[in-house]
């Protein structure tokens, strides 16, 4: 079983698109699957268009009344899929954003590598596609204002939101942490997850992807210097060792970039 986990907040004109593209891709690509979208208070009209998608499609939404972050959210959806597998040395949970910057063509990809023998595969976004000069500069500066904490050996996108794992892996990593897991937020929060749970795998891949900011109906949510003083606030955050694991292996960034 593979578990698609969306955190969502206020993303109502992407979100019934972005399911109905996961759709597609599964239509090609016969894989058990279950999508799961953590509304976090959203005060659009994210409720009404998710709610025919239950319908025709294996979703669960798990809806907060009230906005609990990025990061809660995310937590939420995993401990779901852990708590939901009955093969969690098979199956795997994928995340990616709610706002169609990650494409579903990509999923075969990652599950691919997991079937492989990859207990975390890290999708790489070129930073050169980043739609500003500010958000290009914070990404590359990612890892040296997170630290050493965050490193994990191979991994260059250490904040990058789309991310397969292995739920055997994950769920280890969940039960050496009492709840919550993740203390921090935003793309902190993508490192931190990133960076604990690979001192549970045994193998650790970075595949490329590209992140399609054009296909956004909504103006970004990152304000780069904020962003930048977060990473750098949220070492003392990031108290557990580096992990120590094989470096991923090395692939060729040639994308292809689809509408």
């Amino acid at each position: 079983m593979i578990y698609v986990c969306i955190p969502s907040h206020n993303e109502a004109p992407t979100v019934g698109l972005l399911l109905w593209k996961v759709r597609q891709v599964f239509a090609s690509f016969e894989r058990e699957y279950q999508l799961l979208v953590g509304d976090d208070g959203s005060t659009d009209a994210t409720s009404e268009v998710l709610q025919p998608y239950t319908r025709a499609l294996p979703l669960t939404v798990l809806r907060s009344p009230e906005q609990r972050g990025y990061a809660r959210t995310l937590e939420g959806l995993l401990r779901t899929a852990v708590e939901r597998t009955d093969r969690p040395k098979r199956d795997c949970a994928i995340i990616m954003h709610a706002d169609f910057a990650h494409g579903p063509h990509f999923i075969p990809d990652l599950v691919r590598r997991i079937d492989g023998g990859a207990d975390i595969v890290v999708g790489e976004t070129d930073v050169a596609g980043l739609p500003t000069r500010g958000l290009r500069m914070v990404r590359r500066w990612a890892p040296l204002l997170l630290g050493r904490r965050a490193a994990v050996p191979g991994v260059n996108d250490i904040v990058s939101g789309f991310v397969a794992f292995r739920l055997i892996t994950l769920r280890n990593a969940l039960r050496e942490r009492p709840e919550p897991m993740l203390h921090t937020e935003g793309w902190a929060a993508n490192a931190e997850l990133i960076a604990f749970t690979a001192r549970h795998a045994r193998r650790i891949e970075a595949v490329p992807t590209v992140e399609r900011h054009d296909l956004r109906h909504r103006p970004s949510r990152i304000e780069p210097w904020e962003t930048a003083r977060s990473l750098w606030r949220a070492r003392a955050a990031l108290n557990f060792p580096a992990a120590k694991t094989p470096a991923a292996e090395p692939v060729e960034r040639e994308v292809e970039l689809v509408s």
